[in-house]
């Protein structure tokens, strides 16, 4: 995927770099496969903000995404390569034999017209969907199941691929994009290959009016602030109080273990920082 650049004419423009969008083969989504999505602008229910710094997003379309990949034994051919404004890599938009269209994930290398097919016999190529108990060692994947059935969960950002290491019993290693190698059941469904859009980790916005329109607001720092709003706000010049990196809840910002959840430690064979298992 080409990274477009810009003539310097203006001082946003000189490091501002887009996505070349000429692998586009369809400006308008399928109707029947997209739902109104609703913005929230951070805030719950009863209106207060529970994720800071979101809003102010342009409004969009959620495309229905098929993550299960559950039509199986039935051909699928490549009728379009669209953008997704919801996800960072591209979507096919695939019709099945029976006449029946369904959103994909684009693997990296599947064209216009292909044919992609799911189901625990087919062949191991690029874009098929299969269990990973017949996916041969070495192969790399992504869009991979956690639970049977649920539909892929990991692996699915542009550019991300992970690899099948080895098979045991009822569980195979899988080498994750952090480095981290995890136990994956062997009936879990993977998508052969790695998602496309590879480039997308190299674009600069370039300007905070560019992430504004992504529903991005800007980042304030925590001693920019008034005391009453952040640990690190308020005294006298630039200052944090001499206290330790905290969140706005008081809540220490480094080496302060926060993980509750220790019953899906044993899935984790080694961690990404090379310590062993967590």
């Amino acid at each position: 995927m080409a990274i477009k650049t810009f003539k310097p004419y203006t001082q946003s423009r000189r490091k501002m770099t887009v996505s070349c969008y000429s692998d586009i083969t369809k400006n308008q989504p399928e109707k029947s496969l997209t739902k109104i999505k609703k913005q929230t602008g951070g805030r719950n229910n009863t209106g207060h903000v529970t994720v800071r710094f979101r809003g102010g997003a342009h409004k969009r379309f959620y495309r229905l995404i098929d993550f299960k990949r559950n039509k199986y034994n039935i051909s699928a051919k490549v009728i379009a390569i669209e953008y997704d404004p919801n996800r960072s890599c591209r979507i096919l938009l695939l019709q099945y034999s029976d006449g029946e269209k369904r959103y994909i994930m684009q693997p990296l290398g599947v064209k216009v017209g292909d044919l992609l097919m799911s189901g625990p016999n087919v062949e191991v190529k690029i874009g098929n969907s299969l269990p990973i108990k017949n996916i041969p060692i070495g192969t790399f994947i992504h869009n991979i199941e956690i639970l049977i059935g649920k539909g892929g969960q990991l692996v699915r950002s542009a550019g991300t691929v992970a690899q099948l290491l080895s098979k045991e019993t009822k569980y195979a290693h899988v080498r994750m994009p952090s480095g981290e190698i995890r136990l994956i059941n062997l009936n879990c469904y993977a998508t052969i290959g790695q998602v496309g859009n590879i480039d997308h980790g190299n674009v600069v916005f370039g300007s905070a009016g560019r992430m504004r329109h992504l529903g991005r607001k800007s980042h304030i720092r925590g001693t920019a602030m008034n005391a009453v709003d952040h640990p690190h706000g308020g005294g006298r010049g630039k200052s944090k109080g001499n206290n330790q990196p905290r969140s706005p809840w008081n809540q220490p910002a480094k080496g302060f273990k926060t993980r509750k959840r220790k019953n899906f430690n044993w899935v984790v064979v080694s961690s990404r920082c090379n310590k062993g298992r967590k």
